[in-house]
């Protein structure tokens, strides 16, 4: 008996038989060797993240900021005396003894005129003036030194507080300028990335271009092959012939 049956392939359209076909050899070519272990399509290497170095601003504003510690020191104010200052309390002193010995000398002389010179009393005078000269010529002093203690002080506070302002500006700047070139590193890690991807990027985005194209917008071409029988037996054949003679004889009416 006979198979009737038919199988119907229903083929792309021709236009996108070529895309189709191109598009698969492109994905079975990024696929080959997809085992993790020996897939090399991607070199992630390439666009491994990086981190800035810091710039020469931020560096040197480290080592300056290292040395800060000279001038917090309980000498730190040595460095800031001023080089004359010795020479100012050496001519003042001087002064004050010039002052002193005038003093001293106008003493004497009333001493003589009251004919006290030399005795016990004006002695003792003598020696009180001395004494309060010697402690006011110390205060003379000590006062000179502690002013100059003092200017010292201040020059090396200003110091620190200039060191400093400047230390956060050259961070300020110096961190400007790493962001900027974190921001190149960035943007070369991100551009690797990219020609990485490119080649799946671009075919992903054939793929969806041709997932969009709707069933009907382009004619489909339909074969049907059907079921070949089994040969028929000479007898069939005749019998077949027979019956088509027999049956145009009776239409002419050759048998009555």
């Amino acid at each position: 008996m006979a198979d009737n049956t038919t199988t119907t392939i229903t083929k792309p359209a021709p236009i996108l038989e070529g895309s189709l076909t191109a598009f698969l050899k492109s994905i079975d070519k990024l696929g080959a060797g997809a085992v993790p272990s020996t897939f090399t399509g991607i070199d992630t290497s390439k666009f491994r993240p990086e981190v800035a170095d810091q710039v020469k601003l931020q560096t040197d504003a480290a080592a300056r900021a290292a040395e800060l510690g000279a001038l917090t020191g309980p000498d730190a104010y040595k460095a800031y005396m001023s080089p004359y200052q010795q020479e100012v309390i050496d001519t003042t002193l001087a002064e004050f003894d010039r002052q002193q010995a005038i003093a001293d000398t106008a003493q004497r002389d009333r001493a003589i005129q009251a004919g006290a010179f030399g005795g016990a009393r004006e002695g003792v005078l003598a020696a009180e003036a001395g004494r309060g000269a010697a402690m006011n010529r110390a205060n003379l002093q000590a006062n000179l030194l502690a002013q100059g203690f003092q200017q010292a002080q201040a020059a090396a506070a200003a110091d620190l507080q200039a060191e400093q302002g400047l230390g956060a500006y050259q961070s300020q700047l110096g961190q400007a300028q790493q962001a900027v070139e974190q921001a190149k590193k960035d943007a070369d890690q991100i551009a690797a990335k990219e020609a990485q991807f490119q080649p799946f990027t671009q075919l992903g985005l054939i793929g969806q271009q041709l997932a969009q194209i709707q069933p009907g917008a382009f004619p489909t071409q339909t074969v049907g092959i059907g079921a070949v029988g089994a040969p028929s037996s000479p007898m069939s054949q005749f019998l077949g012939g027979a019956a088509g003679i027999g049956g145009i004889a009776g239409k002419l009416g050759l048998f009555g």
